[in-house]
């Protein structure tokens, strides 16, 4: 590694308020253990709840070997193609795939610049699959849906990189333009939606098309999606239980793949998108904006991150319009209301719930990671930012992967611990704080372009052929 710079209340005859105070002390300890083990052993979406991608309170490995079987609790082949993150809720992992009737799936990985999009316009068989966490055995499997795609892909993309949204009864997939679909945890389709075409594609070539990636997200019994598409953008509800539209909100936007973030704010459950127009959030509730902010990237991919009070989002591109930053981070307060504005240069955060603004940093695919106070950017040739959270300082510069290597995946983190995973399959492993020093580079033994899952001590990557489980 080289380093570039520096309730209402119980009334009296309730048994639980009878109860000797010793007792309900220890009662109320188990409750909030059981609560936390619950939390850390669910992964409920894209990079976990509200797309942290952190899990703490166990152990997690540093080292191991896949060729030799060395720290692998499991390895599960995968028949398709698809950069679907797996997804856990207690002892089941959820993955998706699309598997095509005609050898042709190839998948090109790398640092290039061409916006070419893949030849398999063949049949392909959307599947989900339900694993056992613990053995990796698969339990199900249905095909959802069966036909030609309606849209082509990139030729680093899948036809299938949406990742499903789980909670205690419903697993939500998003197969793009071939549906919207919900499961029971034991494989029965409870129903499903038609969403048209979704064609996504760069804002300044539209003829090209790149295939659909905005993960949907679960809050409060409604399944969410974020549909920045060529033309008719729009955020839209679902009732998670029937399937029956809730809202459906237009946005004006330019074509964005950002999986939205979903939190419940003191207000109640809202839902913040990134974008180049329109970066905002809404309410959960009825879909009204809550707030908005233009000036980001032309082709924004990462997921709004939560923390302290603030949400950070960035994109990679030049500026849709002169007078917008130049591949923004933004900070916003969480509280903020209204139309808000950015411009660049030394008065970059006129708006005072704008925080902070840095530009020529922002990343391209990876969602930032927040942890232990700080924010890591990290840009596609594993160049590597990190900001002090609150005041957006820059605090040091690191380049990983020898800067001839992709990474896509978002990285992921827990004691102490970051996991930064390369195209080719390498995950380098760095020390927390500080200033990143370097534990342990792993292969994986394939590429990977997937965001990994993390669960009770163990993280769990969607490889190119596989799902791996790795811990001890």
């Amino acid at each position: 590694m080289h380093r570039l710079a520096a309730s209402q209340p119980r009334s009296n005859r309730d048994p639980l308020i009878r109860t000797h105070r010793p007792m309900r002390l220890l009662l109320g300890l188990a409750l909030l253990s059981a609560a936390a083990l619950a939390a850390d052993a669910n992964w409920p979406q894209f990079r976990g709840a509200q797309a942290a991608g952190v899990a703490e309170g166990h152990a997690l490995p540093s080292a191991w070997d896949v060729a030799k079987n060395e720290g692998v609790r499991w390895k599960t082949p995968i028949a398709g193609l698809a950069h679907s993150s797996p997804v856990i809720w207690g002892e089941k992992l959820f993955v998706t795939t699309a598997v095509s009737s005609a050898d042709n799936q190839s998948l090109r990985t790398g640092l290039f610049g061409e916006g070419d999009s893949a030849d398999d316009m063949t049949e392909h068989a959307f599947k989900v699959l339900c694993l056992d966490k613990k053995t990796g055995k698969i339990l199900w499997e249905k095909t959802a849906h069966t036909g030609v795609p309606k849209v082509k892909r990139h030729v680093k993309a899948t036809h299938v990189n949406c990742t499903p949204a789980v909670d205690a009864q419903h697993v939500i997939v998003f197969f793009a333009s071939e549906g919207l679909y919900c499961f029971s945890h034991d494989g029965e389709l409870k129903w499903s939606k038609d969403l048209g075409v979704l064609d996504v594609g760069p804002y300044n070539a539209m003829q090209m098309e790149w295939g659909f990636a905005s993960s949907p997200v679960l809050i409060d019994g409604k399944a969410i999606v974020q549909c920045d598409i060529k033309k008719n953008a729009f955020l839209a509800a679902f009732d998670a239980s029937d399937g029956r539209e809730l809202w459906r909100t237009p946005r004006a936007d330019v074509p964005t793949w950002a999986t939205p973030t979903a939190w419940m704010s003191p207000g109640g459950p809202q839902i913040i998108c990134n974008g180049c127009l329109e970066i905002g959030a809404y309410d959960a509730n009825t879909g009204k904006r809550v707030w908005s902010l233009s000036g980001g990237g032309g082709i924004p991919v990462p997921a709004p991150v939560l923390g302290d009070g603030l949400v950070y989002l960035t994109s990679n591109h030049r500026p849709y319009r002169a007078q917008d930053p130049s591949q923004p981070v933004f900070a916003v307060g969480l509280n903020a209301t209204g139309e808000l504005s950015v411009i660049e240069g030394p008065a970059a955060a006129p708006d005072p719930h704008v925080k902070w603004v840095k530009t020529k940093i922002g990343s391209y695919m990876q969602t930032p990671l927040l942890y232990g106070g700080r924010l890591y950017v990290c840009k596609d040739n594993g160049t590597f930012r990190v900001l002090d959270a609150k005041t957006g300082e820059e605090k040091w510069t690191q380049r990983i992967g020898g800067g001839n290597v992709g990474f896509t995946a978002s990285a992921i983190a827990g004691d102490g611990k970051i996991y930064y995973t390369a195209e080719d399959g390498k995950v380098i492993v760095l020390k927390a704080g500080g200033e990143g020093e370097p534990i342990a580079t792993n292969d994986l033994g394939e590429s990977c372009l997937a965001t990994p899952a993390i669960s009770e001590g163990v993280i769990y990557w969607r490889t190119r052929g596989h799902v791996i489980a790795i811990g001890k």
